[in-house]
């Protein structure tokens, strides 16, 4: 059921992407798109009743291997939240720049002021 909710998530984005003619909502569609996968992400790590990952002399290996939470996913999710905060704030800064160029944020009205 949750991965459900991933895959809405990122269909809204996807939606919003492809429909949307305003640049800034284009942006925020983006982000609703990377809120999705980075979720997806971090549910394909989790176990219920996981353990955290760290073996010491105490450790059951048996127990370990079967409910230690895989940490990979986590660490893929915090690199994948820096590189779409810094797409994000690249996009944000495209679309200041064509609102001061363009006096817009449409895309079909740059279009036909472009010429």
């Amino acid at each position: 059921m949750v991965f459900a909710l991933c895959f809405v998530l990122f269909l809204t984005g996807l939606y919003c992407i492809l429909t949307k003619k305003n640049t800034v909502k284009i942006i925020i569609g983006l982000s609703i798109m990377e809120a999705g996968v980075n979720l997806f992400l971090v549910l394909l790590g989790y176990k219920n009743d996981g353990v955290v990952p760290i073996i010491d002399r105490s450790t059951d290996i048996v127990h370990f291997l079967a409910y230690s939470v895989d940490p990979l996913p986590q660490a893929l999710v915090l690199t994948s939240i820096v590189i779409g905060l810094g797409t994000i704030a690249l996009g944000i800064a495209l679309c200041m720049r064509l609102y001061v160029k363009y006096g817009t944020f449409d895309i079909a009205e740059i279009r036909r002021l472009k010429g």
